[in-house]
């Protein structure tokens, strides 16, 4: 493949350019959206198309989806970064608009890749050539659009959701590249085994996009490579340790971190080393992997081992002084620990439930008893009265310290089972006490 091909050959685009579907019909991956019957497939043959928002992993396939679209309704299409361009470009892309359709020519597809990075007053600069039919808006992104976009332009559209393409379609795609004599790789005359087509086709992690550029670099090695191609273990050198497919800062990042969590908290600690050891290959930073591990501490676990909290915070504190890669063991044995320890969310529902009663009440007085007296006007007036010192007592007293409008609310329920099993019967015992003595005591 000669570098410095003329561009209008189109033998200098990378393969997934040169690949990417011209048609509908060639669309791989999203069946429910383009087999008869599907909703984009329907929406294009009555030539109802509505303004659509594409939301999907980076090759999921939403241009050649918005320019496939735009072939098949024979619509004029205006294609626009929001990285690269401005209100004042989109303008000039409307005017345009306006022009054809004073000719005749219908609406123009305008197609705005990462319509997120607009700020939500730009994304605003679209509406009214959208209301007045001059545009067909196709917007993609791969942010949620219920946090990335306003409410306006999410009302006037419709958002369709591209999950990553299967794996088996990626390698048919991938079949079909290596075969094509006219804008694939079939001038190479490359054969790679099936097991490697499908290697490659399951590290792109459902991104038609790399795993067509992967093949490309892998049936470049395989044409210069003696004695055939690649073997498995080949693989990983030549794509230069790619086979793992991780958004550090996306929607995946966090489906993955949400999944470590949730596995700490179903205390299956197979699948949380497994999340584990995605985020750490993936490149996440270990710091912040550290760090929801010391929240999960408390937050799930808190009284049921009170020593999880520690082993988490030391975690934390290990990883930052010895970096990785052996961070990776104390990360390890933090995560076995916590996934293996009783669970309760006490602790955690007992500050939210105390917060929600002081915003509730306000500044409530501090019952006298309990008040400090470092005064002689203040002892005069009845600063620290009645108070008994728990130790002169073996420890424990009845007494009341709520406020009087919250004597007898409970905020703190602990679990009935590891350590909280424990206080459990400790809390209940003191509480009784408490209830008992209520009206008899020395501050009544």
């Amino acid at each position: 493949m000669d570098l410095f091909a003329p561009k209008d050959d189109g033998r200098s685009a990378p393969l997934a350019e040169r690949m990417r579907p011209r048609t509908l019909d060639e669309v791989v991956g999203h069946d429910e959206l383009l087999l008869p019957g599907g909703f984009l497939r329907t929406a294009v043959e009555r030539g109802e198309l509505p303004s659509l928002i594409f939301w999907g992993p980076p090759g999921s396939g939403k241009t050649t989806l918005a320019r496939a679209i735009a072939a098949a309704v024979d619509m004029p299409f205006e294609p626009f970064s929001a990285v690269l361009g401005g209100v004042k470009e989109v303008r000039e892309i409307v005017a345009a608009a306006k022009l054809r359709r004073t000719r005749g020519e219908g609406r123009t597809l305008l197609f705005v890749d990462e319509i997120h990075r607009f700020n939500k007053s730009q994304q605003d600069a679209f509406l009214p050539h959208v209301e007045d039919g001059t545009l067909v808006l196709i917007g993609a992104t791969t942010e949620n659009p219920s946090f990335a976009l306003n409410a306006a332009l999410l009302s006037r559209g419709r958002v369709v959701r591209l999950l990553p393409i299967p794996d088996e379609a990626v390698k048919d795609l991938l079949t079909r590249a290596l075969g094509d004599r006219e804008r694939g790789l079939g001038d190479l005359g490359v054969t790679l085994p099936d097991p490697i087509v499908a290697a490659i086709a399951e590290a792109a992690g459902g991104d038609a996009r790399r795993a067509l550029n992967d093949l490309e670099t892998v049936a470049s090695y395989a044409a210069g490579k003696k004695g055939g191609p690649p073997t498995t273990e080949e693989l990983g050198r030549v794509l230069a340790g790619r086979l793992l497919h991780h958004d550090r800062a996306g929607e995946g990042h966090y489906d993955v971190a949400s999944a470590f969590i949730k596995s700490l908290r179903g205390s299956d600690a197979d699948a949380a080393l497994y999340y584990l050891a995605r985020l750490i290959e993936g490149g996440d930073d270990p710091r912040f992997i550290a760090r929801r591990m010391v929240i999960f501490a408390s937050e799930d676990i808190g009284n049921a081992d009170p020593r999880a909290l520690s082993v988490a915070v030391e975690a934390m504190q290990a990883v930052a002084m010895i970096g990785m890669p052996e961070g990776r063991i104390v990360l390890g044995q933090a995560c076995t620990y916590l996934a293996t320890a009783p669970k309760s969310n006490a602790s955690y529902k007992a500050i939210d439930a105390a917060l929600e009663a002081v915003r509730r009440t306000g500044t409530l007085p501090v019952p006298l008893h309990i008040r400090n007296a470092p005064t002689k006007l203040m002892t005069e007036l009845g600063y620290g009265k009645g108070y008994r010192y728990p130790h002169d007592h073996g420890g424990w007293v009845p007494d009341h310290y709520l406020p009087e409008a919250l004597r007898g609310a409970r905020f703190y329920e602990p679990e009935g089972h590891g350590y909280e099993k424990h206080l459990r019967e400790r809390v209940d015992r003191w509480r009784a006490d408490r209830d008992e003595a209520d009206g008899g005591g020395e501050n009544g």
